[in-house]
């Protein structure tokens, strides 16, 4: 397999944080440009190529490592709302003016807080597999059963269920990962995983009472969750739309936390749909 996103090449960027952000860009047209904010430890190349070559037919994507992570330079931050001003000086870096954002995991709450902060024009935000301030978590327990099962790879325990629909289609998405050869990104290391978990915990640890900041965000949002996501249980995911102000909520069967990798086509057309309507 071979797409745009297999072979795009690495760019940087120099921030006003001081930071130098690492980058790549698929796709041109549409507007806004649509920015990808990733999962726990996850780097450019933890996306799944179909998702980003399917959603990059209509409009600009932009893949980025945050601070301190992959091939970007800085130190990784320890709270989400570091993470989120990062995030900005990124986006303010490249001139991107108005954006849409895709968040997965991790990704997803950054994409909550840039939206509410406004320090960005935000028109609309994806937010996958992720939780509200305050939501429910299973993080280090599920990582650590994770590697505990002696998979060929942890993402399949991780991201997808023991179905064997489930694990099929994550280790169709694990080849699709791994086709890229050329300026790959070095995988995160304690560093980064230390201060990302504490930055989870704190996050889903918060008393937010009635979840004030889902109700300040203005934003159209699609929230998308796997039915048997066990990080971040789908509970999360209808707490989020209860909340918020302008949200559709889709969960997709027998799928687990990397549901938007288990069903790469479907997720890619209703983001699609979303952006565009």
């Amino acid at each position: 397999m071979t797409g745009q996103f297999v072979t795009a090449p690495n760019k940087y960027v120099l921030a006003t944080d001081g930071v130098i952000y690492a980058y790549r860009t698929v796709g041109e047209g549409g507007s806004p440009p649509l920015v990808c904010l990733q999962h726990f430890t996850g780097t450019m190349d933890s996306w799944d190529p179909m998702v980003i070559d399917s959603l990059a037919r209509n409009r600009k994507v932009v893949v980025f490592d945050n601070a301190g992570v992959g091939a970007s330079g800085g130190r990784t931050p320890d709270s989400v709302e570091q993470m989120t001003i990062d995030a900005e000086a990124f986006i303010d870096a490249l001139c991107l003016g108005k954006v849409d954002l895709l968040g997965f995991s991790l990704g997803g709450f950054i994409a909550q807080l840039m939206a509410a902060r406004r320090a960005v024009s935000v028109r609309k935000i994806i937010v996958a597999g992720s939780a509200p301030q305050g939501g429910e978590e299973h993080l280090m327990q599920v990582v650590a059963e994770a590697f505990s099962d002696n998979a060929s790879d942890v993402r399949l325990p991780l991201f997808f269920t023991r179905s064997d629909q489930s694990q099929a289609a994550g280790r169709r998405f694990i080849e699709r990962a791994a086709v890229r050869q050329d300026e790959r990104d070095p995988e995160s290391g304690d560093k980064v995983s230390s201060a990302q978990a504490t930055a989870i915990v704190a996050w889903c640890a918060a008393d937010t009472g009635n979840n004030p900041l889902l109700q300040s965000i203005e934003q159209p949002t699609l929230i998308v969750h796997g039915s048997h996501d066990t990080m971040f249980p789908a509970v999360n995911a209808y707490e989020m739309f209860k909340h918020m102000r302008n949200a559709t909520l889709i969960l997709y069967p027998d799928a687990g936390h990397g549901a938007l990798f288990q069903y790469p086509q479907r997720f890619s057309s209703h983001v699609d749909l979303f952006l565009t309507e």
